[in-house]
């Protein structure tokens, strides 16, 4: 059987345009798939990068906004000087607070504000969150970062260490620690007297706990090492234990 010189260019010619499509194809399924790892790839670091941006911003706009309108009545148009002024207002009221004439004023409002319906639930919520990184050690601000066991055998909870108690039964003394475990937001958990050598106490501080907490897990360290027992200095921590 006789094939002619026409037929095999023409079948030649299909085979080559065959292999080419097939590589086209491939080069453009490789191409595509780097430019949206790329793209993701850039989306995540922009995002983070943008948030930042986004919250500043509108914390710097949100501070300015309390004495920019008394500037502009001055015919003082200096942007960021009410932001500036909002920083040492609250500087001021931060020593006003901690004299003696403050804490009374402040007990007051705080009096009045409990005593209001739905009002002194959000001003409750707040204040914890607050009293959590609070600075001064009060009774009511969060003491460690602790794990314990729960729910089951194998599985730990995080929380924050908020007070200890002295359980008394027959057979001796037990120390307890209040844990408290947040079960959905930060304002919101369960509370478990807990032995305090039952405790694993990480290396971290309350705020690196509280960024676990709010991110949902995901700032986890890839690993957690426990610490030795910090020794009190006169019945409170070492302030390098809150930053």
């Amino acid at each position: 059987m006789c094939i002619s010189d026409s037929f095999v260019q023409n079948t030649l010619l299909c085979m080559s345009c065959g292999v080419d499509c097939v590589f086209y194809q491939a080069c453009y399924a490789v191409l595509q798939s780097w430019v949206s790892k790329k793209f993701m790839t850039g989306c995540m670091v922009l995002f983070p990068v943008a948030v930042t941006f986004f919250v500043t911003w509108w914390f710097i706009q949100f501070f300015d906004g309390f004495f920019s309108p008394i500037y502009e009545r001055l015919g003082i148009d200096i942007f960021g000087l009410g932001f500036v002024t909002s920083l040492v207002f609250i500087f001021f009221v931060g020593i006003f607070a901690s004299s003696w004439v403050g804490g009374t004023v402040f007990w007051l409002g705080e009096w009045f504000i409990k005593r209001m319906p739905f009002i002194k639930h959000i001003y409750s919520a707040s204040k914890q969150i607050s009293a959590a990184i609070s600075p001064d050690q009060n009774t009511t601000a969060f003491k460690e970062v602790a794990i314990i066991r729960h729910p089951r055998i194998g599985e730990y909870a995080f929380g924050f260490i908020t007070s200890s108690v002295v359980l008394q039964r027959e057979d001796g003394d037990e120390e307890l620690c209040s844990v408290y475990v947040p079960t959905n937001h930060l304002y919101i958990g369960d509370i478990f007297l807990v032995n305090s050598k039952e405790i694993i106490r990480p290396n971290m501080s309350i705020r690196e706990g509280i960024e676990i907490i709010v991110s949902g897990g995901m700032s986890m360290p890839q690993m957690i090492s426990p610490i030795e027992r910090i020794p009190k200095q006169n019945g409170r921590l070492p302030l390098d234990r809150l930053i």
